[in-house]
């Protein structure tokens, strides 16, 4: 049985395997985002739909967000390194495959499998990452983790938009190959497993708890992807995996509660920390994943951009995380409080919303967003670090892993719900803005009128018929109506997200972590 000795490991072995977790972790994330700018391309190679094609993010959200909270108890059955091992070399296949798929559903197949392998490396790395340091640089650790999981999302549109637009979008999951090979042979190589009871036999797995985690965490994901696209519950379908969602999570809950050996421990959430950092979890993954999909989505809808422009927008925002991370790791190591870190990180993420609520116009360019976004950074880099430290700061052995998997997976719920509740806003309020907007253009009106004689005498101008310059005329004041109703519902969501931030400080700042530190001590039991 291994003992703290051979888990913490120093020196040359840690930095190999600290290296090959972060790498496993960017690859994982950098593909969740990767595709996004590939969409186009993949529907005109494969004849796809565009409803067609959005199963692409979807089947690898799904499978993600199934396989994260089995990771603990898959690493248990297989031993950790092989597990992990495994996990990359589908990941690995999966992306071959998916280069090579001759249809949409054969895509969409392949990426599934590509999620399944992808989950495992996401939670796998984090506690490969926590175990191999020993408890007075947790911190550390976490911030290394942290700068992959935070670095991985803004990466994958610019790296997809370069590839797609000067090669073909294949090549976005055949670089992955070369990546997971190096990956797998470090693994193998320096990773150890912990031996934590050994494992079960095929009549002892809980594959009623399994199934029931498929039908809940599945069908849930499912319901956020696409109850936008699908008018919510005005439709049947997304009614039933409602419902589904919904008895699922039950039947789980009471099936893991009952279990003698249950697939997913949740008796785990005892612990205060992991409790708090749990529900952290969910509000960083709404705040990381909801803004890095509403500032691309504001830059190319209103403003024009083309998906790289957007995407390299993101870059400096990452590197500011990336170089807050060590910064905050050492803080924790010294002693701050990491609530105190928390609260701050709110508060400073609520300045990016407020900056970026009065910077929105029509004429907004790339300098004006470059110190908003590297705001964002630094907000993110003193959440991220001081929440998934806290979560597994009292966790023992085993439960490091278990408390990985909730976290992962909270995050990720935490940012499909982000998605799903920004776009839904988007789409209902720009509607309502259009509205009392239009109220405000009457044709009896002098302003408007003289606005669109001088717009028809433009068009005419430029060689139109006095019909059709009237036309023009009426859909230039439509647009510019249309684009002032989408800016002003940019403005709205930017506000309501650093409202909901601010609004975490006074929470964070009134709860009292359990004051126990790590120990490692009993890691091999």
């Amino acid at each position: 049985m291994l003992q703290q000795e051979s888990l913490v490991e120093y020196g040359f072995n840690r930095v190999i395997i600290t290296i090959t977790a972060v790498m496993c972790a960017l690859l994982e994330i950098i593909d969740t985002t990767i595709v996004n700018v590939a969409l186009n391309d993949m529907k005109g190679n494969l004849g796809a739909t565009l409803n067609d094609v959005s199963w692409v993010i979807t089947a690898y959200a799904i499978a993600n967000v199934i396989i994260v909270p089995l990771t603990s108890w898959l690493s248990q059955q297989f031993g950790r390194r092989n597990y992990f091992a495994v996990s990359i070399v589908i990941f690995t296949v999966a992306s071959f495959l998916c280069g090579n798929a001759t249809n949409i559903w054969e895509l969409v197949f392949f990426r599934f499998i590509q999620g399944l392998g992808g989950g495992a490396l996401l939670v796998t790395s984090q506690t490969i990452i926590t175990e191999v340091y020993p408890p007075e640089k947790r911190g550390m650790a976490q911030a290394l983790y942290g700068m992959g999981v935070i670095v991985g999302p803004t990466l994958g549109p610019p790296l997809g938009g370069y590839i797609v637009t000067n090669h073909s979008w294949p090549l976005i999951f055949y670089i992955n190959i070369p990546i997971g090979i190096i990956a797998t042979l470090l693994t193998l190589s320096y990773v150890k497993s912990p031996n934590y009871g050994g494992k079960k036999s095929l009549a002892d797995v809980d594959w009623w708890g399994i199934g029931f985690l498929i039908m809940a965490v599945g069908s849930l994901q499912f319901v956020l992807e696409k109850g936008q696209e699908h008018d919510w519950f005005a439709d049947e379908w997304i009614i039933t995996f409602t419902v589904v969602a919904v008895l699922g999570v039950y039947l789980f809950i009471w099936r893991e509660l009952v279990a003698k050996d249950p697939a997913v421990e949740l008796r785990v959430l005892k612990d205060r920390n992991l409790a708090i950092g749990t529900i952290l979890s969910f509000i960083l993954g709404f705040g990381l994943y909801g803004s890095t999909f509403v500032i691309p989505l504001f830059t190319q809808n209103s403003l024009g951009w083309t998906a790289l422009q957007a995407g390299l927008m993101l870059v400096p925002s990452s590197v500011a995380t990336g170089l807050m991370m060590p910064i905050v790791g050492r803080a924790i190591q010294k002693g701050v409080s990491q609530k105190n870190l928390i609260a701050l990180g709110f508060s400073v993420f609520f300045g990016f919303s407020l900056w970026a609520y009065t910077i929105i116009t029509p004429f907004t360019g790339e300098g004006d967003f470059f110190w908003i976004l590297m705001l964002r950074g630094v907000g993110l880099g003193f959440l991220f670090v001081p929440t998934t430290t806290l979560a597994l700061s009292s966790l023992k052995g085993k439960e490091i892993g278990q408390g990985a998997a909730f976290t992962g997976m909270v995050r990720q719920l935490g940012g499909s719900f982000g998605i799903a509740l920004i776009s839904t806003y988007i789409s209902r309020r720009s509607v309502q803005h259009r509205a009392d907007l239009i109220n405000h253009v009457s044709p009896y009106s002098l302003n408007v009128q003289q606005w669109l004689a001088n717009s028809k005498a433009n068009f005419m101008a430029q060689g139109s018929g006095a019909d059709r310059a009237t036309m023009q005329a009426n859909q230039l004041m439509d647009f510019m109506v249309t684009k002032q109703a989408m800016l002003l519902t940019y403005m709205d969501v930017f506000l309501g997200i650093g409202i909901f931030f601010l609004l975490c400080v006074p929470f964070v700042l009134i709860l009292k972590p359990a004051k126990n530190k790590v120990d490692m001590s009993n890691v091999g039991h």
